[in-house]
C-alpha cells in the first residue's frame, strides 16, 4: 500500500476506521504515519525572488 493510496482514500472521505477495516494489514498508526510522511514532504522552504 502506497502513502498516496492512503491519502487518496482519506481525501475521498474514507475514515481511518474504514481504511483499517478494509485493509486488515494496516493499523491506525500506519494511516497516521502516512499523514505524517505527507506533511514532512510538503514542508519546504519558501523562496521569494529578490526585488
Amino acid at each position: 500500500m502506497r502513502v498516496t493510496d492512503v491519502l487518496e482514500m482519506l481525501a475521498g472521505g474514507a475514515t481511518v476506521g474504514e481504511i483499517v477495516a478494509d485493509f486488515p494489514y494496516l493499523a491506525t498508526d500506519d494511516v497516521i504515519a502516512a499523514l505524517g510522511f505527507a506533511a514532512r514532504q510538503a514542508d519546504h522552504a519558501i523562496v521569494t525572488a529578490a526585488e
